[in-house]
C-alpha cells in the first residue's frame, strides 16, 4: 500500500460538505481484496484496535484503502471528534483508490490518517513494534483538545452556526471571524471586536476602573494601590482589617490573596501580589463570590463561584484527596474542560497551613478542607448557576458597571452574602470587571443548569434574521466564466456596491486589482471574504480549486455554470469524462442557499442535468427560446432568460422583462453568439441576487470589452487598417466559439497566432487546429513560456498535426517564443485583414500589443 498525496478539503467539495483529508492509496493485486486473500489479517487488525467497527458494506470494498478509510474515522471517534462521514472511491487506474475521510479539526485528521496507516502495517507485519492503541488515541485527544476552539469561543461559534452565520478562525487560538466583507464582525475569545482599547484598559486598572464604577453609584469596596509591605499595611489599617491584596492588573485570580487579617499575613500576600503587577489592598467584604455576565445592556448569567476544596473522609490524605478529586473527566489542565483540575502548589500549602494542614494530613470525615483562597475557575473552583435568583437591583448594578467601563460583553464579580438582596443592603460590593470574560462556568456548571450565553453574545452582535452574509455569486464552465464574472462585478457595481473578485487574471477589490495570477482558487475566495471592503463577491471557480481544497466558502446566493466542454483538462486527477468534469464543476450548484438559484445552461445537457442537485431555484438561459429545457421550464412559471429577436428576454410566469442588444456592446449589437451567452448569464445572475432592473441594465451598457475590463476576452483592436483580436481560449469549445463569431466580421485574409497548454490530452490540443485551419488562411504556431510537462515542441507538432489536410489553411509557421509569433504576424498584416492572436501571457501580451498599436506606422 502507497500514499502518494494528502490533501485536507476545508470547505465543501467533490464528496461532501464536510472538510476531510484526501488520500490516492494504491494497492497491489492482492491488497485490493485484503480481507478475503490476506489470511488472518482482519483478525490481527481487531486485535490491534479492537474499536475498529464495520470495514465493509458490500464485498468489493473489502481493500486496504477501505481498511484505511475505515480505521482513520474510527480512530477520530473514538479521540472524541464530532466526525461521521467517510468514502473510499476507486479511480479509473485499477488498485489505485481516493479515500476520504471528515475531519473536525485538520490536524488531528492527518494524524489519524498517519496512525491507521501504521496500524494497517502492523497487522501486516511490517512494523517492528506493536500498534499502541491506547497511546494513539490518547495523542489523539489531547492534539484534539490543545487545538479546538475552547468552550467558550466554542459556543458562540456553536450559536452562529445554528443562526446559518458563516465563520472562520484567523488563528490557531480564538480569533473568530463571523460574516462575511463589510457584513463582519469578529471575537477573541468573549471579546468582540467593538470592545475599544480604551474601554480593556480601563478594566483591567482595577483601581482606576473602582473610581469610576463609585462616580456611577455601583458600591465597590474602599482601597487604595500600595508600593510596599509597609505601605500595604498602612492601607489595611486606614480601611480597616481583614483585607485583599491583589494585583492592580491581574486576571483569572492570579496573586490574589483574601481575608489578609493582620501584618504577617500581609508580607506573603504582597509578594504574590507583586509577581504579576502593582499590589493593591481593599477591603474584604464578606460573603460569596459571584459572577454576573451582561452581554449588551442585558444580564444574561450568573454563577456562584467557589474555591478549590475537598471534603475529608477520615482515610485519605489532602493530597490523595485532590488526586481523586482531579481524577473526575471533566477537569482538564486548561480551558478545554468543563473544570480546570486543582492545583496543588505553593499557595495551596500555604492555605493549608492556614488550616493547620499539610498534604499529607488525613482530615476527618465531613471536613471542608480549603486550597486556595480565590475561587476562579482556572485555579480549580466550581461554579453554582444562580442566574435566577439574581435580584433585579443587584442585576442593575452589574449592567451599570458595564455601561460605566464600555464594555458590550462584561464579566463582573459581586461579593456579597446572597444575590436575592440589593448590594447595599447587605454591605456587598462589585470588586472588578472583566473584558473577556470566561463563559466555561455559565455553559457547564458544576451544579445548576447552563445558560445559553453563545446565543446571547452572537444576537449581539446580529439581529434577529441577519445571516451576516454578503451576495455571492459563483461562476465556473469551461468557456466563458472570467467574462461572466466579470459582468456580474460590474453590475454589481453599478449599483454603488464595494466589489471583491477573484479570476485567472488576479483578485480585484472596488475596482482595483490586489492580487495577480490564477486567483480562482478557494484562498482568495476567502481573502476576498475576510475583506471589509466589500459588500458583494463574484467567483470565478475553477476545477482545480474545488478538487485541491474544496470551496472558499459555505454558500452561495447564485451559482452560474456557463457550459462543460470535453477539453478542459480531462485526464487530470482523476477526471477523464465529461460526466466526471460536471460532477466537480456541479459542487456550487450543490452549495446553493436555499432561497438561491442556479444560473444553468439549458443548451448544454451537463449543466441541466445539475438542476435536481441545487437546494434553491433554477434560472436557466438559452440562445434559443424554444429549447425543450427552457420552454418547459418557462411554461411552468419558471424563471428563464432567452433571446427573442434583437432582445434578451427574462421571463418567470407572465412577467417579462426585455435588454436590448444593441445596448450590449460586449455582444456587438448580438452579433457575437458566446459574448450573448456570458451576457444572458450575468443578467440570470444579477435577477438572481436582486439587482433592480435598470442597475442591470446600466450595467450591461457601460461593461466595455476591452483589455482592462476583460484582459484576454476577445479584445477587438484596430492595427493599421487591419483587425486584431486577442483572446485566452484554450480548448476546442472556445476555438469553435472564435471561429463562429469572427465569421460575420469582414477580413480580406485571415490568420490565427496559437500555441497549446502541455497539460491537455494530445488529442485536445490537436482538435483546436483542426478548428482552426476550417477558418484561417495563415497558422503561425508558437512554443510558449511553460511547456507544462511536455518535451521541446512536443506541443506544437500535435498542433501541426491538427493542421493536416486543413481544409482553408495554406500556410503554417512554426515560431519560439509568443512575442516573436505576435510581431511576425503583424509585420504581414495589410489593412482589411483580420488577425486572431490566442495569448498565453495574457497580461504581457496584451500590453505588448497595446504598445504595438500606439506605434505611429512608418512611412
Amino acid at each position: 500500500m502507497d500514499i502518494s498525496r494528502i490533501r485536507a478539503l476545508r470547505g465543501p467539495n467533490l464528496w461532501s460538505r464536510h472538510t476531510a483529508v484526501e488520500a490516492v492509496v494504491t494497492c497491489t493485486e492482492q491488497e485490493c481484496d485484503a480481507l478475503a486473500h490476506l489470511p488472518g489479517f482482519e483478525a490481527r487488525l481487531r486485535a490491534l484496535f479492537p474499536g475498529l467497527g464495520s470495514l465493509r458494506a458490500r464485498a468489493e470494498e473489502s481493500s486496504l484503502a477501505h481498511v484505511l478509510e475505515a480505521a482513520t474515522l474510527a480512530l477520530q471517534t473514538h479521540a472524541g471528534c464530532p466526525v461521521t462521514f467517510s468514502r473510499t472511491a476507486a479511480t479509473h487506474e485499477r488498485g489505485v483508490y481516493q479515500v476520504v475521510v471528515e475531519y473536525s479539526e485538520e490536524k488531528v485528521g492527518r494524524q489519524a490518517l498517519e496512525a491507521a496507516e501504521a496500524l494497517i502495517r502492523s497487522a501486516l507485519g511490517e512494523n517492528g513494534t506493536l500498534f499502541d492503541c491506547d497511546a494513539t488515541v490518547k495523542s489523539l485527544r489531547e492534539l484534539d483538545e490543545d487545538i479546538r476552539l475552547g468552550p467558550s469561543t466554542g459556543s458562540i461559534v456553536n450559536a452562529a452556526v445554528a443562526r446559518g452565520i458563516p465563520y472562520r478562525r484567523l488563528t490557531s487560538g480564538s480569533l473568530v471571524q463571523f460574516g462575511w466583507g463589510s457584513r463582519q464582525r469578529r471575537i477573541w475569545a468573549a471579546e468582540v471586536d467593538s470592545t475599544s482599547a480604551v474601554s480593556e484598559s480601563i478594566a483591567q486598572d482595577k483601581d482606576l476602573c473602582k473610581t469610576l464604577l463609585r462616580a456611577a453609584g455601583v458600591p465597590v469596596p474602599l482601597g487604595r494601590p500600595v508600593g510596599s509591605v509597609e505601605d500595604a499595611v498602612a492601607a489595611a489599617e486606614e480601611i480597616g482589617w481583614p483585607v485583599v491584596c491583589k494585583p492592580q492588573d491581574g486576571n483569572q485570580g492570579k496573586g490574589v490573596t483574601v481575608n489578609v487579617t493582620d501584618a504577617a499575613g500581609m508580607a506573603g500576600a504582597y509578594q504574590a501580589a507583586a509577581e504579576i503587577g502593582t499590589p493593591m489592598v481593599e477591603k474584604f467584604l464578606p460573603g460569596c463570590d459571584f459572577r454576573m455576565l451582561v452581554v449588551g445592556h442585558k444580564l444574561v448569567a450568573a454563577a456562584r463561584r467557589d474555591p478549590p476544596q475537598v471534603s475529608g473522609d477520615g482515610i485519605h490524605t489532602v493530597r490523595q484527596l485532590v488526586e481523586q478529586v482531579n481524577a473526575d473527566p471533566k477537569r482538564g489542565d486548561g480551558h478545554a474542560t468543563s473544570l480546570t483540575k486543582i492545583r496543588f502548589d505553593d499557595i495551596a500549602v500555604a492555605r493549608l497551613a492556614l488550616q493547620g494542614l499539610t498534604p499529607e494530613s488525613v482530615p476527618e470525615k465531613g471536613r471542608r478542607v480549603i486550597l486556595r483562597n480565590n475561587a476562579n475557575l482556572s485555579t480549580g473552583g466550581t461554579a453554582t448557576d444562580v442566574t435566577d435568583d439574581v435580584h433585579p437591583e443587584v442585576a442593575a448594578r452589574a449592567v451599570a458597571a458595564a455601561r460605566m467601563v464600555g464594555l458590550d460583553i462584561c464579566g463582573v464579580d459581586v461579593v456579597c452574602e446572597s444575590v436575592l438582596r440589593p448590594l447595599e443592603e447587605q454591605h456587598g460590593g462589585i470588586v472588578e470587571v472583566n473584558a473577556a470574560p470566561g463563559l466555561r462556568m455559565h455553559l457547564s456548571p458544576s451544579y445548576g443548569k447552563g445558560r445559553a450565553v453563545g446565543e446571547a453574545i452572537i444576537n449581539h452582535l446580529y439581529a434577529a434574521g441577519d445571516d451576516g452574509r454578503i451576495p455571492v455569486v459563483a461562476v465556473t464552465g469551461t468557456n466563458g466564466k472570467t467574462t461572466t464574472a466579470r459582468l456580474v462585478a460590474h453590475l454589481f457595481a453599478s449599483t454603488g456596491l464595494r466589489v471583491g473578485m477573484t479570476n485567472t487574471d488576479g483578485v480585484h477589490v472596488n475596482g482595483r486589482q490586489i492580487d495577480s495570477g490564477d486567483c480562482s482558487g478557494p484562498r482568495s475566495a476567502r481573502n476576498v471574504l475576510m475583506n471589509p471592503e466589500v459588500d458583494a463577491a463574484v467567483f470565478e471557480t475553477a476545477r482545480g480549486g474545488i478538487l485541491r481544497e474544496g470551496l472558499g466558502f459555505d454558500r452561495c446566493q447564485v451559482a452560474v455554470v456557463t457550459n462543460i466542454g470535453a477539453g478542459d483538462h480531462l485526464g487530470l486527477n482523476f477526471i477523464t469524462t465529461v460526466e466526471e468534469l460536471a460532477a466537480v464543476k456541479r459542487v456550487i450548484v450543490q452549495n446553493v442557499a436555499p432561497g438561491g438559484y442556479a444560473v444553468l445552461n439549458a443548451a448544454d445537457p451537463q449543466c441541466v442535468g445539475m438542476a435536481p442537485t441545487c437546494p434553491g431555484g433554477i434560472i436557466y438561459f438559452a440562445h434559443d427560446r424554444h429549447h425543450p429545457v427552457l420552454a418547459t421550464h418557462r411554461a411552468q412559471g419558471q424563471r428563464s432568460v432567452f433571446v427573442e429577436g434583437d432582445q434578451i428576454v427574462a421571463a418567470e410566469g407572465n412577467w417579462r422583462e426585455f435588454v436590448a442588444l444593441r445596448d450590449i456592446p460586449l455582444t456587438r449589437g448580438g452579433s457575437i453568439g458566446f459574448q450573448v451567452e456570458n451576457a444572458m448569464a450575468a443578467v440570470a445572475a444579477g435577477w438572481g441576487v436582486g439587482l433592480h432592473w435598470d442597475a442591470i441594465r446600466s450595467g450591461l451598457a457601460s461593461f466595455v470589452n476591452d483589455a482592462d475590463n476583460a484582459p484576454g476576452r476577445f479584445n477587438v483592436m484596430d492595427y493599421r487598417g487591419a483587425t486584431l483580436i486577442a483572446d485566452y481560449g484554450h480548448n476546442p469549445d472556445a476555438m469553435r466559439a472564435l471561429v463562429a463569431a469572427i465569421e460575420g466580421m469582414p477580413a480580406r485574409r485571415r490568420s490565427v497566432v496559437i500555441s497549446g497548454a502541455g497539460d491537455r490530452r494530445d488529442e485536445d490540443i490537436r482538435e483546436q487546429t483542426q478548428i482552426l485551419g476550417t477558418a484561417f488562411d495563415e497558422v503561425i504556431l508558437y512554443q510558449d513560456a511553460c511547456q507544462r510537462g511536455r518535451a521541446d515542441g512536443e506541443v506544437i507538432a500535435l498542433l501541426r498535426q491538427g493542421l493536416a489536410g486543413a481544409a482553408r489553411t495554406r500556410h503554417v509557421d512554426e515560431i519560439t517564443g509568443e512575442f516573436v509569433a505576435i510581431d511576425t504576424a503583424l509585420s504581414r498584416l495589410q489593412p482589411g485583414d483580420l488577425c486572431l492572436i490566442l495569448v498565453d501571457q495574457v497580461e504581457e501580451a496584451l500590453a505588448h500589443l497595446a504598445q504595438r498599436v500606439a506605434e505611429p506606422a512608418t512611412a
